[in-house]
């Protein structure tokens, strides 16, 4: 049976926490269990985080089925993110209350009752309250699989399991569209809340035999850091809805909108208080301040935005420039997906030969240079030619994760691993959710932006624009339109649409190059880093 005194923080220090010594030259042997517990929650990262896209890739059914409208549709989005974002950095407490097994097992259990329940809601409100309560199981999975990676194997062997989470961080979120386009075009929108079934029950088993079972510590509820939970939640599921929701409702010019706003800033402000002054926070903010870990946070909060921003972007470019379906659009996002998971097994190797930091380095360069390869967009710009801004983003996203997470987390102390794990979880996926309302409000200004430099060049006074309307009003004229006057106004919006379409192309070359540069940021933040001394690199070690 596996130890996880560790996780719940109340071992007594394992060997592999003296950072002043140094480690041992024989690889230290990690039992059948440990792997069992530590692959099984992965795999349960991997559902939760791959149930985000996989959804998303198949709003536009879901909502014509449960009879939602577009605007209120996105909800089935929100409430899942709302929950997930809320319950991550609650995990390392809640696992010390319940004890890590009843926690995680528990949860993954209604993840996938929920999961399937998803696919028999009838309306709206039935689908909005399923997909909160699966947000917030499937939310535990992720932050407690990176903390049984940090706490429960030795130092040596922990980039092998961060490799495994950065397959559910960052292989889960580019492979979601293809799954979700495939099984709606195929099979229907209901299938991709079965598909967690048979996974899922793999997961279990193998977090039901790996586990050790340990007592609840039902009396920690009387000592939690309660003004933290309640403003923590408040604060974020304020915040996460002002993102989601912001861009469709005109930001600062809905009401509802800028309650929301201060609600976030004033909870936020006080939960920040509260932990900085509280004997035993729900979260140590202190860890914040150590240079590997801040920065780490930082360049993880940026990769966020970057990894849920460009799967965002991607899509809205396919479907309304391209006019591709979900199934044609999951086969264009598969090539930054299907490398990453030839390529992540291979980066602990990386780290044993090089540095950690170059590793991470070069992941950013290649990412960012695959954004800029998409800056100059035109017309004819669809899945041939994103074919190797696509292969190099998974080069580059396959050698950032899992490197970053080890360095950042080096020398954390076991007591601060459910603390270390939370923050570094819920940034990532605080950044991608900043990251996508940023990039819906760029969008929606930069093409009116450049809507408007293009209309000043369509002119009547110009003899180009005179001769390219007159084409068109023949061509409609010898197409069965009998009165010209009917025939000009046609041509006049079939000039406006062209003029439209080639605004949205400039624009969505404009995110492009804002998601290269929050790279290059990520980049600095890297070169500020410090090597641990006890993480494996090249040479060194």
């Amino acid at each position: 049976m596996i130890t996880l005194q560790a996780a719940l923080g109340q071992a007594a220090p394992s060997p592999t926490s003296n950072t002043h010594k140094e480690i041992p030259t024989a690889s230290p042997v990690v039992s059948v269990k440990t792997w069992l517990a530590v692959i099984g929650a992965t795999l349960g990262a991997f559902m939760a985080v791959l149930n985000i896209q996989i959804v998303n890739a198949s709003l536009a059914d879901i909502q014509g089925a449960i009879g939602a409208g577009i605007d209120d549709g996105g909800w089935i989005s929100t409430s899942y993110l709302i929950a997930e974002i809320v319950v991550i950095p609650l995990s390392g407490w809640l696992a010390q209350v319940f004890s890590v097994r009843v926690y995680l097992l528990v949860n993954a259990v209604l993840f996938l009752l929920f999961s399937a329940a998803c696919a028999f809601a009838q309306d709206l409100p039935q689908m909005i309250a399923l997909r909160a309560v699966q947000g917030f199981t499937g939310g535990v999975l992720i932050p407690m699989a990176f903390t049984l990676i940090i706490t429960l194997l030795p130092k040596a062997k922990q980039p092998i399991g961060l490799a495994m989470f950065a397959i559910s961080a960052t292989f889960a979120p580019a492979i979601g569209p293809t799954i979700g386009g495939y099984l709606t075009e195929n099979w229907g929108w209901q299938y991709i809340f079965y598909v967690n079934v048979v996974p899922g029950a793999i997961m279990i088993a193998m977090l039901f035999f790996s586990l050790e079972a340990k007592p609840m510590k039902l009396e920690l509820l009387r000592e939690g850091d309660w003004a933290g939970i309640i403003t923590m939640a408040i604060g974020l599921s304020a915040l996460q809805t002002v993102l989601e929701e912001g861009n469709k409702d005109d930001w600062f010019g809905s009401p509802f909108i800028v309650r929301l706003a201060i609600i976030a800033a004033i909870a936020l402000t006080l939960f920040v208080v509260v932990e900085l002054t509280a004997k035993k926070p729900l979260l140590n903010l202190r860890i914040l301040l150590r240079r590997n870990f801040g920065f780490g946070v930082l360049a993880n909060f940026l990769l966020g935005v970057a990894l849920y921003g460009s799967v965002f972007v991607l899509p809205v470019y396919l479907s309304r420039i391209q006019g591709y379906n979900s199934e044609q659009i999951g086969l264009v996002l598969a090539w930054t997906g299907l490398p990453q998971l030839i390529l992540i097994p291979l980066v602990p190797r990386l780290m044993k030969r090089f540095d950690p930091r170059i590793v991470i380095g070069a992941g950013f360069v290649l990412f960012a240079a695959s954004n800029f390869m998409n800056i100059y967009m035109t017309g004819n710009y669809a899945s041939d030619q994103l074919f190797w801004p696509n292969v190099v983003r998974a080069l580059g996203q396959a050698l950032v994760l899992t490197p970053l997470s080890a360095v950042a987390t080096a020398g954390v102390e076991a007591e601060n691993a459910g603390s270390a794990s939370g923050l570094f979880n819920m940034m990532r996926n605080l950044g991608g959710a900043i990251g996508i309302a940023a990039l819906q409000t760029v969008l929606t200004k930069r093409e009116q932006f450049h809507s408007n430099v293009l209309s000043q060049s369509v002119s009547l006074f110009e003899q180009a624009t005179r001769t390219r309307i007159d084409q068109l009003t023949q061509y409609f004229m010898n197409h069965g339109v009998l009165d010209r006057v009917d025939a000009a106004h046609r041509a006049y919006v079939a000039i406006g649409k062209i003029v439209q379409k080639q605004a949205f192309i400039m624009a969505f070359s404009d995110t492009f190059y804002l998601l290269g540069a929050a790279l290059i940021v990520a980049l600095v933040a890297t070169l500020l880093l410090k090597r641990p001394d006890h993480v494996e690199a090249g040479g060194g070690h």
